[in-house]
């Protein structure tokens, strides 16, 4: 696996270095944070090893700057601003770019599978539901990156979780049907087929319906 790219903008390192220039395009019309990212995390896509922030606290730029970027780096924005502390953003930035199979998108998308707003999740949940046919592009991409960064998709499947344990118990009293395990069953579904042997099922024992914060 590469190493991270060497870069003074921690933010060009949540993509593959090829696209590096195109993030440095997208850094240039970001407005100042007023915070530095919150952590970050790290996967591999495509043999390299990229970290993504977590939280991210740029205000977005004006529509007039982001016009102004190619149709790659407007990806790239959409997926950086996709990890920003108002979920409501998120959101707004994710609708732009989950129907995407580009690889380096990918794991902006998985890591809000693991995060709290059923709002974002349902929306995943809608775009990937071609995860369930084998042979499709999305399939074959999420399968990949599955198999690729196990101990990251294992900690999804925790925090997927934890947070219906937590905060959505009222609205679905079972497991089954929260959306969160449907979005986890689509990914192990391409997980299990790219890997050739069923993917581990982390959802709790006894019915699967149990669950802890």
């Amino acid at each position: 696996m590469q190493p991270l790219s060497d870069t003074s903008n921690a933010l060009i390192t949540a993509f593959p270095a090829e696209l590096a220039s195109d993030a440095e395009a997208v850094l240039a019309v970001m407005p100042d944070s007023r915070l530095q990212p919150h952590a970050s995390f790290s996967v591999a896509v495509e043999g390299q090893q990229v970290l993504i922030p977590e939280r991210l606290y740029n205000d977005e730029p004006p529509p007039d700057a982001v016009a102004s970027l190619s149709s790659r780096q407007r990806q790239l924005l959409h997926c950086l601003y996709s990890r920003h502390c108002d979920g409501v953003v998120r959101q707004r930035h994710l609708e732009k770019v989950v129907g995407s199979t580009d690889p380096w998108v990918v794991p902006f998308v998985v890591q809000l599978v693991g995060e709290y707003v059923l709002e974002i999740l349902v929306v995943i949940c809608d775009e990937l539901r071609d995860l369930a046919t084998p042979g499709t592009r999305g399939h074959l991409a999420y399968g990949q990156f599955i198999v690729d960064n196990p101990a990251f998709f294992a900690r999804t499947q925790r925090r997927v979780v934890s947070y219906w344990s937590c905060y959505y118990r009222h609205n679905y009293a079972s497991f089954r049907g929260y959306p969160g395990r449907t979005l986890l069953d689509l990914l192990r579904s391409a997980a299990s087929d790219h890997a050739g042997h069923p993917w581990p099922n982390l959802a709790p024992a006894g019915g699967r319906d149990g669950g802890h914060c």
